[in-house]
């Protein structure tokens, strides 16, 4: 498969300033100093696992499809035949390697189609599926098996864009996904453009002077590996990105000030209501007699408790130890003053309605 200096060109101009600007972004924030607020590294959340794993699967996968077992078959390796071997001793050929000896039905829809160097050249480009099945193609129009061809080339694009889109949404994923989305689908897209560009502008012709088996280009067999390595590369740096975002190692998305506030806030509202709920308990134990003679059985005891635990010998002796030198009592003191300040000042500018 042989690429001209223009494509390569035209690729290179429409991918260049998206690569440029996305590694620039990347270098500034790499020299950027660490934030103190910056989050700690943690483990992968549960609900992303599952993102990750399909993500890797789907990667497995698409590499598994490029092994022998899963590619078309290619009757002229598969018999050792050359390019202008004739049609009746490759097909003789091929039925000696069949169960039986009997031609398949696209066997014998590609022996009516392979008897000349322009229908050979087309099937190295286009592959069995499309020589051997389609109804309107003829050699005359080689544009017809691209048309052909299309619809297959852009489904595994598609599947793959449908599962990028799927584990990049907010609700599986949270910003750790949605933050590629928009990069991921660019991407795909782009994959897919490249892909259909590629196969429309190769020159079948070039196979035209090729004497030999090993000195022919089998453009479709080598694409589709392409295409099924690029799939599954784009999926795993996919997941590598989500991972690296969701443990926090890198890509981190801080939240906004007005994120933070509501947090805080939603915070505060949850502590005023624990605090509500422990007054409601608080007061309905003091109200019922029954508990509040549970309380202060409950209270007696603790402190008799504590009373013999402060009289014990060691007690005594780390109590004297720690007020000799270890701790100093007036600083101590000092802070729990100010403590208590704190705290009892607000409520002591309270008035009886404020109160109530």
């Amino acid at each position: 498969m042989a690429f001209s200096w223009d494509s390569m060109f035209s690729i290179a101009l429409f991918l260049g300033p998206l690569a440029f600007a996305k590694g620039f972004s990347y270098y500034r924030n790499s020299k950027t100093p660490p934030s103190p607020s910056k989050p700690a590294i943690r483990p992968v959340p549960t609900r992303i696992w599952p993102a990750i794993a399909l993500l890797l699967a789907a990667a497995a996968l698409y590499v598994a499809q490029t092994t022998p077992a899963f590619e078309p078959e290619n009757i002229f390796v598969r018999t050792q035949s050359r390019l202008l071997t004739p049609v009746d001793v490759l097909f003789t050929r091929l039925a000696a390697l069949r169960p039986g000896q009997m031609l398949t039905t696209r066997d014998e829809a590609l022996r009516a189609r392979l008897v000349n160097l322009e229908s050979r050249l087309l099937y190295f480009q286009y592959g069995p599926e499309a020589l051997g099945d389609c109804p309107f193609c003829n050699s005359d129009e080689p544009d017809y098996y691209f048309f052909y061809t299309v619809v297959d080339l852009l489904r595994p694009h598609f599947v793959n864009f449908v599962l990028m889109v799927l584990v990049t949404s907010s609700i599986w994923t949270d910003v750790h996904g949605s933050q590629w989305r928009t990069l991921s689908a660019l991407a795909a897209a782009c994959l897919a453009a490249i892909d259909i560009f590629i196969v429309k502008t190769y020159d079948h012709q070039s196979n035209s002077a090729s004497i030999r088996l090993e000195d022919i280009d089998f453009f479709f067999w080598s694409m589709r590996c392409y295409r099924l390595v690029a799939l599954a590369a784009l999926d795993t740096i996919l997941a590598v990105l989500i991972y690296l975002s969701c443990t926090n190692r890198a890509f981190i998305t801080l939240p906004s000030a007005p994120e933070r506030i509501e947090a805080l806030t939603r915070s505060l509202m949850s502590v005023k209501s624990k605090m509500s709920a422990m007054g409601i308990v608080r007061n309905t134990a003091l109200r019922d007699s029954d508990l509040r003679s549970r309380s202060q059985a409950y209270w007696a005891h603790e402190v008799r408790l504590m009373s013999e635990v402060m009289e014990e010998r060691d007690v005594v002796e780390g109590i004297n130890n720690a007020l000799s030198s270890r701790i100093d009592m007036q600083a101590v003191l000092k802070d729990a003053d100010a403590y208590t300040q704190a705290v009892l000042q607000p409520l002591q500018s309270l008035t009886p309605d404020d109160a109530t």
